[in-house]
């Protein structure tokens, strides 16, 4: 029976002011910066109450974050401990049951009650691999948004105690550890548990600064650095994606062994082959292809190295066709009998002519998934600058180093490689998203990072 013309009217009338008006979308964002003189990257955020700013060393892989807060040392006036509910605490997402005493801690807390146990955790170092026993506190973590003056509050952000000690081998002004990983505590996951996904663009000097934006599947944007402030471009169209991939096994990722249960944390894609200049690296297929069994083999993404981890037999296949396709007629190139450690080939700088794109060298092509879904890396992304005025050494180097034998991850793809790409952990579709070089397109992280936090 259809309705009366009024009634109609009125209920097409009610149909549009129920349709969803546009708005726009406020979004958690936070810069991201290099450190000098460990190459590791750190995100800036403010914690605490009253808020104060703070470095944290940025982490791809680890299960939670932690901060040093050395019992009394640790000032604000919003914290607290969780007592210790043993479902409680092994839920949370510290990858197991801890309950400890808070007198076990020091210095000492003026705020410990020593009959009261409360939940622990185990943090841990990344880069050194150490690893210690501290509490778990609730406290506020702030981050700036899109909206400019607006603040992005977690009155509850969890996170373990750390001592100073376990600063070591990180950036001197991070006080701990942010993760991005597939954890229940990961930061990402704190923020916006309903919306899983983020993007970061490295910055490729300490002198620049990129960007971490959160709750977002995009577009990203990056401002145009020879146009007007309101010129900008969706970086999105660059992107070429591929699956991350599970790896069912955590032994190994971490010093502390946690229930064999636990997939890894850690983000892995389906590295199929390595190219360059168009020519395979002889590879065991075997290696890239992670076991169900043990968690051995495939590729990951990582943060904790400064650059590429390769396992000794691929890294012999890889470097000895970068060396022979250097040597050609395109390039050139000779590389020096004592190239300077970590690396394994070094040129010397006056033979090589830099470009836009970096070191004018041949291009490293990671294909993905399939064969048109490359990822390219430039010289910018695989040459590392290695200079010493007092021996008169000026090296461009190939920044893909030798992991050894028998490693858990054959292939880690590390921050040299990741510098100046914006990468998307999309964990609502479960894709990885990359620009390769922003280089190619005359622009930088620096441009990203002045979409979202403008240019004065």
């Amino acid at each position: 029976m259809s309705l009366p013309l009024p009634l109609l009217l009125l209920n097409i009338l009610f149909s549009i002011l129920l349709l969803p008006t546009p708005t726009t979308q406020s979004l958690p964002v936070a810069p991201i910066s290099k450190d000098k003189s460990t190459n590791l990257f750190t995100i800036s955020v403010s914690t605490k109450t009253p808020l104060r700013p703070t470095k944290l060393y940025l982490d791809l892989g680890f299960l939670f974050p932690w901060m040093v807060c050395d019992g009394a040392t640790y000032n604000s006036s919003s914290f607290h401990s969780i007592t210790c509910d043993p479902t409680f605490c092994a839920d949370l997402g510290f990858g197991g049951l801890s309950c400890d005493n808070c007198t076990d801690f020091g210095p000492p807390d003026p705020n410990c009650v020593p009959s009261n146990l409360v939940c622990g955790a185990f943090p841990e170092n990344p880069v050194t691999v150490d690893s210690i026993s501290d509490e778990v506190l609730v406290d506020t973590l702030s981050l700036p948004t899109t909206d400019g003056p607006t603040l992005h509050h977690l009155p509850n952000f969890t996170f373990s105690c750390a001592l100073s000690t376990l600063l070591k081998g990180l950036p001197k002004t991070a006080t701990g550890l942010a993760t991005l990983s597939r954890s229940k505590l990961s930061l990402q996951n704190q923020i916006t548990p309903a919306l899983n996904s983020f993007a970061l663009c490295f910055p490729s000097s300490s002198k620049a600064t990129g960007v971490a934006i959160f709750a977002s599947t995009g577009p990203f944007y990056a401002s145009l650095p020879s146009s007007s402030s309101s010129s900008k471009i969706d970086l999105s169209e660059y992107f070429i994606h591929t699956p991350l991939l599970i790896n069912p096994v955590a032994t190994g990722d971490t010093e502390i062994t946690y229930a064999d249960t636990l997939h890894s944390p850690q983000y892995f894609i389906g590295l199929t082959s390595i190219q360059v200049n168009g020519h395979s690296v002889p590879v065991n297929a075997s290696l890239l292809t992670i076991r169900q069994d043990n968690g051995f083999g495939g590729t990951k993404i990582s943060t904790a190295t400064p650059y590429s981890v390769l396992e000794s037999s691929i890294h012999k296949a890889f470097t000895q066709l970068f060396v022979k396709e250097s040597s050609s007629s395109a390039f050139n190139l000779t590389p020096v009998s004592s190239p300077v450690k970590p690396f394994s080939v070094c040129y010397r700088a006056s033979d090589i002519a830099v470009t836009r794109v970096g070191p004018l060298v041949p291009t490293v092509e990671l294909v993905l998934h399939a064969a048109n879904v490359v990822w390219r890396v430039l010289g910018a992304n695989s040459m590392v600058r290695v200079t010493n005025k007092k021996k008169g050494l000026d090296l461009w180097c190939l920044g893909f180093v030798d992991g050894g034998i028998n490693k858990k991850t054959p292939i880690t793809i590390g921050g040299k490689q990741l510098e100046d790409n914006v990468v998307q952990f999309d964990l609502q579709s479960n894709m990885f998203g990359v620009t390769s070089s922003l280089l190619s397109h005359s622009l930088s992280c620096s441009d990203v990072n002045a979409y979202y936090f403008p240019r004065d």
